[in-house]
C-alpha cells in the first residue's frame, strides 16, 4: 500500500529518499520491523481478550504422559496464531506490492490455512471438542488450500514453467520433468507435511515459533535470490521473476513469529494453537515449493522432520510390534521424560534449527 501510494503519487520520488520503497530489501526490513511492534505491541491486549473468551483447549495434553503435565499450562489461552497472522497479513498490506500475484497467492494461503486452524481451535476451545475437527476434515481442506495455490502457480507466465522441474541440493540443473499431476502430489505433499510437521513441533513454549524463525528466513534468503536475476545467475539458481517480493513476505513472518515469541517464551502468556502453527508451517513449504528447494526443506527445516517423523515411527512401531521406540511422542516429550527442563529442550532445538538453517543456505555455493 505504502509502496503504491508513494510510486504513483509523489512526484519525481526517484529523486528523494523514497525511492527506498521501491528496493525489496528495504521493504523486506519494514515489513519484519512493522509485524515484529505490531504482535509485541498487541500481545497484552490479545492475551487478555482470549482469556475473557475462555479460549483454553479442552484437554489439550489428554495424549501426552500426565507426568510430563504443567498443570499451570491448563489455564494458558491458545489461538494466539490470530495475533501472528494479523501481524503478517497488515504488515504486507503496508509493505507488500499488492501488484504481484505471487504475494496475493501466499498472503491467500496463509489466510486460508489461518482460518482452517482457527476453526480448530474454535472447535477445541468455545465447543470443547479435545479433537477439534476431525482429522479427514482438516487434511482435506489443508490439501485443497494447497492445490488451489499450486493452480495458479501453473497459470503464471513466472511460475508455471518451473513448476514441474525436481531440484535436489548440490545440482544445478533439474533432475526430473515431472509431469503435472506429480508435480501437484509433490507440491501438496511439501506443503501438507510441512503445516502437520510445525503444529505437532508446537509443544513446548516457544519451541516452534522460534524453528520457524529459523527456518523461514533462510526460505527469505533463497527467494530474495531467486528473485534476483543477477545472484540467481551468479548462484545457479532459476531466476524467477517477482519471487523477491516472498522475501518481504517471508520477513513480515519472521518478524510476527520474534515478536510474538516475547509472549511465547517460557512461561507463555498464550500459545499460537492451530491458528498459528497451520499457516507458518503451509507458508514455509510453499516458499520452498516456489524457489524449488523442497527436498532442501528436509535439512532446513529438520527440527520439523524429527518432530513428525517421531511420531510417524511411533505409531509403526507400536502397530507393528506393541513396543515404542521413544519414551513418549513428539520427540520433545521424549527428551522431557528423560529429565531433560524445558527451557533447555527449547534451547538446544533452536540451536539445531539455526546449525540447520546455515547448512541450507551453505548449499547455494555447493552446486
Amino acid at each position: 500500500m505504502i509502496h503504491y501510494y508513494i510510486t504513483h503519487f509523489v512526484t519525481n520520488f526517484k529523486d528523494t529518499p523514497l525511492r527506498l520503497v521501491d528496493y525489496v530489501s528495504f521493504r523486506a526490513g519494514a515489513a519484519a520491523l512493522t509485524a515484529f511492534l505490531l504482535v509485541l505491541l498487541f500481545g497484552p491486549f490479545t492475551v487478555r481478550k482470549l482469556k475473557a473468551l475462555n479460549a483454553v483447549a479442552a484437554d489439550r495434553y489428554k495424549d501426552v504422559d500426565p507426568a510430563l503435565v504443567n498443570k499451570l499450562k491448563s489455564k494458558t489461552p491458545s489461538m494466539g496464531g490470530i495475533l501472528i497472522v494479523a501481524g503478517i497479513t497488515i504488515s504486507l498490506l503496508l509493505w507488500g506490492n499488492l501488484s504481484n500475484a505471487l504475494l496475493q497467492i501466499f498472503l491467500a494461503a496463509t489466510i486460508g490455512f489461518s482460518l482452517l486452524g482457527f476453526l480448530d481451535d474454535y472447535a477445541k476451545t468455545a465447543l470443547q471438542k479435545s479433537g477439534g475437527i476431525s482429522g479427514k476434515c482438516k487434511m482435506f481442506f489443508q490439501i485443497l488450500i494447497t492445490l488451489v495455490s499450486l493452480y495458479f502457480f501453473n497459470q503464471l507466465s513466472e511460475t508455471g514453467d518451473i513448476l514441474r522441474d525436481l531440484y535436489v541440493p548440490f545440482i544445478k540443473e533439474p533432475v526430473y520433468i515431472m509431469p503435472l499431476w506429480m508435480a501437484f502430489f509433490f507440491g501438496a505433499l511439501v506443503v501438507v507435511g510441512s503445516s502437520n510437521a510445525v503444529n505437532l513441533t508446537d509443544g513446548k513454549d516457544g519451541l516452534a515459533v522460534g524453528c520457524v524463525t529459523f527456518c523461514t528466513l533462510a526460505y527469505t534468503a533463497f527467494a530474495y535470490m531467486t528473485g534476483h536475476k543477477i545472484f540467481a545467475d551468479y548462484l545457479s539458481l532459476k531466476y524467477i521473476q517477482g519471487a523477491g517480493e516472498i522475501a518481504v513476505f517471508g520477513c513480515a513472518i519472521a518478524g510476527s513469529c520474534i515478536g510474538f515469541l516475547w509472549h511465547n517464551c517460557h512461561p507463555a502468556s498464550m500459545f499460537m494453537g492451530d491458528t498459528g502453527s497451520l499457516a507458518l508451517g503451509g507458508s514455509v513449504g510453499l516458499i520452498a515449493v516456489l524457489v524449488k528447494q523442497e527436498i532442501l526443506l528436509l535439512l532446513i527445516g529438520w527440527v520439523f522432520v524429527m518432530e513428525a517423523g517421531s511420531v510417524i515411527l511411533q505409531v509403526i512401531s507400536f502397530k507393528l510390534t506393541g513396543k515404542r521406540i521413544f519414551l513418549c511422542s513428539p520427540i520433545h516429550h521424549h527428551f522431557e521424560k528423560k529429565g531433560w527442563p524445558e527451557t533447555k529442550i527449547v534451547t538446544r532445538f533452536w540451536i539445531i534449527a539455526g546449525v540447520c538453517a546455515l547448512l541450507g543456505l551453505a548449499t547455494l555455493k555447493l552446486r
